[in-house]
């Protein structure tokens, strides 16, 4: 009897060989590196601050089309406006740092909420990686049909003429069309009183009934009015005169050295985005920029598109942070 139980206990040679090998080929797997799908294997969501129809929004639907067809995945666009910037810049933040989402910063809008605002709920330069910087949007400087002023200096005189009589218009409180005119004031010396409005379709209709002086605009806001014989456009508020308005110059070159404001824009992701996935994203965007007839729909509206690898975009971004804190500070200008 217990010669034949141990005979039961004891496993048959197949089977042990069987058991060894299950237990073999567990080990393997648990050791084997996880197999991953190349990114990206679903749609990857671009979030931008801003509303559909302006000029961002059509850069951002332009270029995403095209990412679509580079990467093989929908690049799904997602408008999260208000809050100066800040409901899309703390979404973009906060999501995922897995390549799936990706932001498309307007750097000195940004830069200016972070010298302006406290505190700062997400912020550009520390919670985001750079991918590539992409345009520049610049604003040009109008005046009402009915001023006096054809030029820049002409608007200089008139408003020292009579300071503190005048005021400017801007898009709201912290905004870069707010700060242009600040530092437009900090290099001229003029003294005119600000009047915020919630965007140019407000502001507008004031300007050309000549409420305001001045304004720093988007191109594609003003233009038809300066089309239509209602504004006139004096300067370029970039470093360069722009390709869509070749024969209108600079602040600078129209005589007031040291203004600058280029409105920089680039893709960002969330601190911590794998490299690997960064540099397809980059790549990405570059092949977007460069298809057919791209440059010359984004032009119309007044866009300028250059591709910027991430390490000089990131020098880019740190140059418009410090620039516009300085002028944040010497304007004292402070949103809560």
């Amino acid at each position: 009897m217990t010669n034949q139980a141990s005979s039961i206990a004891r496993p048959r040679p197949a089977a042990h060989r069987l058991l060894a090998s299950i237990l073999a080929g567990a080990v393997v797997a648990m050791l084997a590196p996880v197999a991953h799908a190349a990114f990206p294997d679903k749609p990857v969501h671009l979030i931008l601050s801003f509303p559909p129809a302006g000029a961002t929004d059509i850069l951002a639907r332009g270029i995403g089309q095209k990412m679509s067809e580079a990467l093989g995945q929908p690049v799904i666009v997602e408008n999260r406006p208000g809050a100066g910037g800040n409901i899309g810049l703390i979404a973009a933040a906060r999501a995922p740092a897995d390549g799936y989402t990706i932001y498309l910063g307007a750097v000195t809008n940004a830069a200016i909420a972070a010298a302006a605002y406290s505190p700062q709920p997400a912020h550009l330069v520390k919670d985001f990686t750079p991918v590539a910087g992409v345009a520049t949007v610049p604003h040009i400087l109008v005046v009402p049909a009915m001023s006096p002023a054809q030029t820049v200096p002409e608007l200089i005189a008139t408003l020292k003429a009579a300071p503190g009589k005048y005021n400017f218009a801007s898009q709201g409180a912290g905004t870069l069309s707010h700060l242009e005119s600040e530092l437009f004031k900090i290099k001229t010396g003029v003294d005119v009183l600000h009047v915020p409005y919630k965007g140019s379709s407000q502001a507008l209709p004031d300007l050309m009934a000549g409420t305001a002086a001045m304004m720093f605009d988007s191109i594609p806001a003003s233009m038809p009015q300066v089309k239509s014989g209602r504004l006139r456009v004096l300067a370029v508020a970039s470093g360069k005169r722009v390709s869509s308005l070749p024969d209108v110059p600079t602040v600078q070159e129209a005589g007031v050295p040291g203004f600058e404001a280029n409105n920089l824009f680039g893709f960002m992701v969330p601190k911590g985005t794998p490299a690997a996935a960064v540099k397809t994203l980059a790549g990405a965007i570059e092949t977007a920029l460069a298809a057919p007839g791209m440059r010359q729909t984004m032009e119309a509206q007044g866009v300028e598109l250059k591709f910027t690898a991430a390490d000089e975009f990131g020098k880019m971004v740190g140059q418009e942070f410090a620039t516009w804190r300085q002028v944040v500070e010497a304007a004292k200008v402070k949103l809560d």
